[in-house]
């Protein structure tokens, strides 16, 4: 009976292909999308559950408040790890991490003793012997217990021993950091790679050498590894005990007024599960790591769901549709003793051939997109073709979403009557029904909501990438690891200025982009003294060409000048949020305490956004001073590839030993908003392929009902009916449903992305124009979708169609 019915389904896909087509096609895109999405997903979630006591194991997160706002951080003083470790007895073991620049962290010159060239390399990180433990670094070759437990230690990723070593042994060489043979490094290990779904990604590992074991300086983040019996609640609350017994205390001994000290009495200790790092870390934690965000997955998740729901709906609507084609089949059937669950499992089972002939098409589909969507996304993800859940999973699947999708339709089919059927009265009533109008309506109501955010996705990117900064962007070079010219950097500078493409530079790595350095530090007014709560701004390390080089503006006061001996010592310069924190009407030649030291106000600029755009701007400070990590040139409007080889020529001559790199700046604060455009080209593309699903379906059904409706169309030809009157007879019924689905569709969608849109400090707002677009465009792929049948058959020979009856 079984082999029976799968030739009857084969049978049928055989009849009729053009239908067929539609509902393998429908199923296997909205497959395919399920599936890269599925995987997008596993990738996500799968962060950091490589450790074996991923369970135990967390990262300590500081919580406050400041003026009625909860301020978060991740970075704690030197002694605190080592503090939790013996204070605590349910912790089991705590480790220190940084990854602050201004350390030693990110980018350095790297070269072997006794080579001469030099290469920037990324992903340094500084460790304490514990977090290298902690972290679970595997080695290939060195003691894990002494891997960072000596100065001038380093540890190298096995994919970086490959390429200066050659994979022969590493241990006990000696390495060259910033061109500075004074502090060799020797290798004490070679570590496996950081695996790609780590929230922390690091090629080197450097140890601590920081000895200012102070409770006031706040730069590393502590990981903590907990007994397994503990109660993490009933720790984070015992923990507060620190802030009495040290942090107070410490601030006390500076000074600090009482109002400040209860500032510190409103913090409390939460222990983050590093599973929970990559897709639960929020804006105010600002630990300069990339992230992910679990709001994207859950959206994502749903986008999946719904093309596949999608595509379901097409099954139902064309296996429904196409009742009457079937109705004498069954009426037949029926007559001669075929009992209704021998009608169920035979359209059962066409269900099924149809959803594994689907899944076969969507699983290749998938694979032969994947590439396209790892570059899109900015991921590895490879398909788990020798995991031993796929095999199962794809043909669990394939049965379940086949017998869900084919169960209403065998029900509706195998419930005809005999003595209808052969009436013929069926044919009438599978010509309209109000089901499938509902799931039009629902496919094109959420092909609207979904045309509606990529509308507002777009235009949101595109506000970002245009919207005044407050500094020019725009022609600046970004010359990276200037850090090896050392007292010979501004003799470079000088020499940089001598190119007429060059119009001024500054020395500093403390710009407004990922990667560049970030110090805070609490300032407050002279008139307090060491009193008053202060406020949190960050203070920047620049030369006297940084705001002319940035093309920031000063609004009140001065830039800085060579011709004022005290700009060097003394002199800073503030934003314009600083002032309105600090309370100064007028700034200029105010005096302002950073710690206990003094510095006076010569100048305040205008905001400028030196992060994300999904944060506000916050305070900020310039000062006079020493930074050599990175050379910015404004160029002159031109050729820019003869700009960068006369740069590239200059940099030859004075540092030959090592490879000039650069980047743009206006590229680099694009890429602060990566995660924004990557995931908006991912949502955008899955939207597409809900629409086209949905457009599917809608042509099968029109292509159906121009079918069923020939006669009709035929005889009023021939009562001389024109072009016009069939087209609009065969299309206001759909154009009905689609305008139905739009007026839906507004409300949701205003809801959805204004939610979305609260997530960025600064964003576009939703105007009619938006919905006036979405509702257009669906409209028109609705018209252009239905008007080729319209028009085939608005043009048909009414004596051909009729010549049978």
């Amino acid at each position: 009976m079984f082999k029976n019915h799968l030739k009857i389904a084969w049978r049928s896909i055989k009849k009729d292909t053009l239908f067929a087509t539609i509902k393998i096609g429908g199923f296997a895109v909205g497959i395919a999308a399920c599936l890269l999405i599925a995987l997008f997903i596993n990738n996500e979630v799968g962060y950091d559950r490589h450790y074996a006591k991923k369970d135990q194991l967390y990262r300590v997160v500081l919580e406050g408040m400041y003026k009625g706002e909860v301020m978060k951080s991740t970075h704690f003083q030197l002694p605190f790890a080592e503090t939790l470790q013996n204070d605590f007895p349910e912790i089991v073991k705590a480790g220190k991490i940084n990854t602050i620049g201004i350390f030693g962290a990110g980018n350095r010159g790297f070269r072997l003793a006794g080579a001469s060239q030099n290469n920037l390399e990324t992903g340094f990180v500084l460790a304490d012997q514990e977090a290298f433990e902690l972290l679970e670094v595997e080695l290939q070759q060195g003691n894990p217990k002494m891997a960072l437990a000596n100065p001038k230690s380093i540890v190298i990723s096995e994919s970086k021993a490959a390429k200066y070593f050659n994979g022969g042994k590493v241990v006990g060489e000696t390495i060259i950091l910033d061109n500075d043979q004074t502090k060799p490094y020797t290798v004490t290990g070679v570590m496996k790679d950081a695996p790609k779904n780590s929230h922390l990604a690091y090629d080197f590992l450097l140890p601590i050498e920081d000895t200012n074991a102070n409770w006031t300086n706040q730069n590393y983040f502590t990981y903590v590894l907990v007994d397994d019996h503990t109660n993490v609640q009933e720790l984070e609350q015992k923990m507060v005990s620190i802030v009495e017994d040290y942090i107070i205390p410490a601030q006390r001994e500076r000074g600090r007024a009482p109002d400040f000290i209860e500032v510190l009495r409103t913090m409390k200790y939460k222990l983050q599960p590093i599973t929970d790092i990559h897709l639960y870390s929020d804006i105010k934690m600002a630990d300069g790591l990339k992230h992910g965000d679990i709001r994207f997955v859950w959206l994502f998740a749903a986008v999946a769901g719904f093309v596949l729901l999608l595509a379901v709906i097409n099954f139902i609507n064309l296996s429904t549709a196409k009742s009457a084609n079937r109705a004498k089949e069954v009426g037949l059937r029926k007559t001669i003793g075929a009992y209704k669950s021998n009608l169920v499992t035979q359209f059962m089972t066409e269900s099924v051939v149809y959803s594994f002939v689907s899944f076969l098409l969507g699983v290749v589909l998938a694979w032969a997109l994947l590439p396209t969507f790892n570059n899109m996304a900015s991921k590895t993800i490879e398909m788990p073709w020798s995991a031993w859940w796929f095999a199962p999973v794809i043909v669990l699947s394939a049965l379940l979403v086949g017998a869900l999708a084919g169960l209403y339709p065998a029900f509706y089919l195998s419930a005809f009557k005999p003595v209808n059927v052969l009436k013929g009265s069926l044919s009438i009533g599978s010509k309209s029904g109000k089901l499938r109008s509902g799931l039009v309506i629902f496919q094109f109501t959420t092909s609207v909501i979904l045309i509606i955010a990529t509308l507002i996705i777009y235009q949101q990117m595109d506000f970002i990438l245009q919207k005044e900064l407050g500094y020019d962007k725009e022609h600046v070079v970004i010359l990276e690891g200037t850090g090896i010219l050392g007292d010979s950097a501004e003799n470079f500078k000088e020499q940089l200025l001598q190119l007429p493409q060059v119009k001024s530079a500054t020395i500093s790595n403390y710009l407004p982009i990922d990667g560049g350095n970030r110090n805070g530090n609490t300032f407050r007014r002279e008139d307090e003294g060491n009193e008053g709560r202060g406020i949190p701004a960050q203070i920047w390390r620049v030369d006297y060409d940084y705001i002319k080089t940035l093309g920031i503006t000063v609004k009140t006061g001065r830039d800085f000048s060579k011709q004022f001996a005290s700009d060097a010592l003394n002199s800073i310069i503030i934003n314009a949020n600083m002032q309105r924190e600090l309370g100064l009407e007028n700034a200029i030649g105010k005096e302002i305490n950073n710690n206990g030291q003094m510095f006076k106000v010569i100048g305040v600029i205008d905001d400028f956004h030196f992060k994300s755009l999904k944060e506000d701007i916050s305070s900020l400070s310039l000062v006079i001073g020493k930074d050599l990590g990175a050379i910015s040139l404004k160029l002159e409007k031109g050729n820019v590839n003869e700009a960068l080889a006369s740069i590239a020529t200059v940099w030859d001559k004075n540092v030959p030993s090592q490879a000039i790199n650069y980047s743009f700046l206006d590229q680099e604060f694009s890429r602060m908003h990566d995660d924004v455009e990557r995931m908006g080209k991912i949502f955008n593309s899955f939207a597409l392929f809900a629409i086209l699903v949905a457009c599917l379906g809608l042509f099968a059904l029109s292509a159906f009902m121009v079918e069923q409706r020939k006669k009709e169309i035929s005889i009023r030809l021939v009562l001389g009916a024109p072009f016009k009157s069939i087209y609009k007879l065969l299309t206001l019924d759909f154009m009905k449903l689609i305008v139905i689905s739009i007026a839906i569709a507004i409300p949701v969608g205003w809801y959805l992305m204004s939610r979305w849109l609260e997530d960025f400090a600064y964003h576009i707002t939703i105007g009619w124009g938006i919905f006036f677009t979405a509702g257009f465009i669906a409209l028109t792929i609705a018209i252009l979708t239905i008007s080729y049948q319209s028009i085939e058959a608005a043009l048909i020979q009414p004596l051909k169609s009729l010549r049978k009856e």
